[in-house]
């Protein structure tokens, strides 16, 4: 990293402020309602109910994706070109009991995956707060969250929280994190800076790039400008980046995408989401 910057990231780390949450949405009647094929995003939606000491619940399909990886992806595309939704069991809680729904899925094809669809084009949200949670290998909380602004355009849709599967182990201290930042408990969070201005990457930020996202087989692309900021514990670096020809397809055209990286004291860096 280059010294001003680094002098920068110090600076504003002495300025770091923590926070009390006012708790105003602590006392509100609350649901997690989730949908999990290989237990990550329950792993999500366990860790919130027991945070908030709320009632949940599973979205179940009545002809589970219990296959692998690759089965999961092929039925999908079917699926998706005969224009099926799977069929799901009644969800039993009744939604007119609540006033919030956390709402959980792991990200397929850029979104929530099917069976969270079936649920979704059931159910009148209108007047409820929805706060979206999930699970991906990449990305898509963004994505998906603007997908759940179109089909349920009356609710009141709050910002999510989305972790990478291969994360999970940080899970349980960010969704600590995100639930005080958000008023659902009360207690002492950190308020982060904004991210300045994008720079050009310097040869040292690009090998922290492409650390962070070596060994991911769905992201190959090479960073072109960063901008850094403190976090707790470490360093967080928003890189924009363009594809790179992939092998079979060089003429695949080049996309622009975020991508977020932590360095934690001591530790490898790591990508956190990707943003296309």
């Amino acid at each position: 990293m280059k010294p001003t910057k680094l002098l920068s990231v110090i600076a504003t780390a002495t300025m770091m402020l923590t926070a009390v949450s006012c708790g105003q949405k602590k006392d509100a009647k609350v649901l997690v309602l989730y949908y999990s094929q290989t237990s990550n995003t329950e792993q999500v939606a366990n860790e919130i109910a027991s945070r908030l000491n709320a009632d949940k619940e599973a979205i179940v399909a009545v002809n589970p994706y219990d296959g692998d990886f690759h089965a999961t992806i092929e039925r999908c595309l079917q699926e998706r070109e005969q224009g099926i939704l799977p069929e799901i069991h009644p969800v039993a809680a009744n939604l007119d009991d609540y006033d919030v729904i956390f709402l959980g899925y792991p990200v397929w094809f850029g979104t929530f995956a099917p069976p969270v669809i079936t649920w979704l084009n059931s159910v009148d949200l209108s007047g409820k707060t929805i706060v979206p949670f999930c699970t991906f290998g990449s990305g898509g909380l963004d994505s998906s969250t603007r997908d759940l602004a179109t089909k349920q355009p009356n609710a009141n849709i709050l910002p999510g929280y989305g972790v990478r599967a291969a994360r999970l182990a940080a899970m349980p201290k960010e969704v600590d994190q995100f639930l005080k930042a958000n008023g659902f408990l009360e207690g002492e969070y950190a308020v982060l800076p904004e991210f300045p201005e994008l720079q050009e990457v310097s040869a040292e930020e690009s090998a922290i790039f492409d650390a962070a996202v070596d060994g991911y087989p769905m992201l190959h692309a090479k960073a072109t400008k960063v901008a850094v900021r403190a976090i707790p514990d470490g360093i967080e670096y928003l890189f924009t980046a363009v594809d790179l020809p992939r092998e079979g397809a060089p003429e695949m055209p080049a996309h622009e995408l975020q991508v977020y990286v932590t360095v934690a004291d001591g530790e490898a860096p790591v990508f956190t989401q990707v943003i296309r």
